[in-house]
């Protein structure tokens, strides 16, 4: 048993992207989806690093659809305008870009760009400066008409509407919206009090009258 669990861990370690595979392959993945995405040099840069922290983040073939996944997904919809996340979520190896087979990596986006060496755009400038989670020097603020409510991650959008401020008048009522009384019932009269006719009313049978 102890000669098993020291194969296992082996082959996972072994199984673990090297830095150099890991940027090779966001660079390749990063380009093509700026192609088919039509991103902008902000979302270009902060794109590759997005996918360079998942690439590195592999270390066994549990990884592969496991939290940094996720987190991937989370982060991409915080950068991609709404109809851009709805085509990525809809292209395969652009939302599933690595698949374990042979006891290997293998990187989808080579199923329908089979040349290696053709690129849209040059290289981002975080390619040559970014080297994975802890180094985040590229800001990118979500677009303001981001409201992509449709993801497969947790949300953490401000998209709702801010509820206006509830106040309370002496009654403890809320006064965000009128009170509105009903005038058609009568108020009680007084029984030991004539009632007083209103300035503007002279019949006095339907409780109209205004207490002094």
């Amino acid at each position: 048993m102890m000669i098993m669990a020291v194969m296992v861990t082996i082959a996972t370690r072994a199984a673990a992207m090297s830095y150099t595979e890991a940027r090779t392959e966001a660079l390749f993945l990063t380009d093509k989806m700026a192609y088919e995405l039509n991103l902008n040099a902000r979302q270009y840069e902060a794109v590759y690093e997005i996918n360079l922290d998942y690439m590195m983040s592999l270390v066994s073939h549990t990884d592969i659809l496991g939290s940094s996944w996720v987190y991937r997904n989370y982060r991409l919809g915080d950068v991609l305008d709404r109809w851009q996340y709805d085509r990525y979520m809809a292209v395969t190896y652009f939302y599933r870009p690595v698949v374990w087979t042979n006891n290997r990596w293998h990187f989808s986006v080579y199923t329908h760009y089979t040349d290696r060496h053709k690129f849209f755009r040059p290289r981002p400038h975080a390619f040559d400066t970014y080297r994975g989670p802890g180094n985040h020097h590229v800001a990118v603020a979500p677009p303001a008409h981001n409201n992509h409510n449709n993801v497969h991650h947790p949300s953490t959008h401000n998209n709702r509407p801010t509820p206006p401020p509830t106040t309370h008048n002496n009654n403890h009522r809320p006064t965000n919206q009128p009170t509105v009384h009903n005038t058609n019932t009568p108020r009680p009269t007084s029984t030991t009090r004539s009632a007083t006719t209103h300035p503007t009313r002279t019949n006095n049978a339907g409780g109209f009258g205004k207490h002094k």
